[in-house]
């Protein structure tokens, strides 16, 4: 047989039955109809209280308002009780390192008061608690300073000395801050700034050479008169503004820091 009707003998072979080649295309459109129905089917009969409880749980787990439907949630939910007003923080905990820091401030505070007590100083200085922390005010910068000078007074050094000998031990940083009343200054100081400044200085220098603070944890910081205590040009209002002020500064986070004068106003014994 030759070449050529070998093939025409082929092609007559291939050309013997219907092409159902189109088959493959309609199993996978039945296919896919089919799992659509099966979705639609699934979608038309959902369990609501399944819902609901996945709803109840979601809702618990994100700290919003209780459910009133069975919660079935398991592991770790946050209880509505450790959330604030706006279901956001653990304001408990919050509150329980606030208290923590609190209790500690207010020992050292005692342990300078009677630290002063012993050296007949106990109206030497003025105790403060809030969210920065506790604040020796050393009142009247004259009983400690010459008028217009930085140079410390005997009674000064004697003060200083009672409080450093309790502060040498505490780890937190201390800011010594310094302040003047709305007087000009005059020279050697150019402005209440270098006058406030020289103040601070002198103090923060006493507890780091004298009562040996540790440099790293102290600085010094002068305001002027931008920052007064007393309105008026009285001469007691005056005195309340010449002041230096020994800042222990609380080391707890900003969050409870913010709740400390909150638990003091609580606590006015303290």
């Amino acid at each position: 047989m030759s070449v050529r009707a070998r093939r025409h003998l082929a092609s007559a072979e291939d050309d013997e039955g219907p092409d159902e080649r189109w088959m493959a295309s309609y199993l996978d459109m039945i296919t896919v109809l089919m799992c659509m129905f099966i979705v639609l089917f699934a979608m038309s009969t959902v369990d609501q209280e399944k819902f609901e409880q996945l709803s109840a749980s979601l809702a618990t787990g994100f700290g919003q308002d209780e459910s009133e439907v069975r919660d079935i949630t398991e592991g770790v939910v946050v209880p509505s009780e450790l959330l604030d007003e706006n279901g956001q923080g653990f304001l408990e905990l919050e509150l329980d390192a606030a208290q923590t820091e609190l209790d500690e401030l207010t020992k050292l505070r005692e342990r300078l008061r009677q630290a002063l007590i012993e050296n007949d100083l106990e109206d030497a200085a003025t105790f403060t608690i809030d969210e920065r922390g506790l604040t020796v005010g050393l009142v009247s910068a004259e009983t400690y300073f010459a008028t217009n000078s930085a140079q410390l007074t005997p009674e000064a050094a004697t003060l200083l000395n009672a409080l450093g000998g309790v502060l040498v031990d505490v780890p937190n940083e201390i800011s010594i801050e310094g302040h003047a009343d709305p007087r000009a200054a005059v020279a050697p100081y150019a402005t209440n700034w270098e006058l406030s400044v020289g103040r601070s200085t002198q103090v923060l220098r006493h507890f780091v050479e004298v009562d040996g603070i540790d440099p790293a944890q102290i600085k010094s910081v002068g305001f002027g008169d931008a920052r007064p205590t007393a309105a008026g040009t009285t001469a007691e209002a005056m005195a309340q503004n010449r002041r230096v002020d020994v800042v222990v500064l609380s080391s707890a986070d900003e969050e409870v820091r913010q709740l400390l004068p909150e638990l003091q106003q609580e606590r006015p014994e303290l």
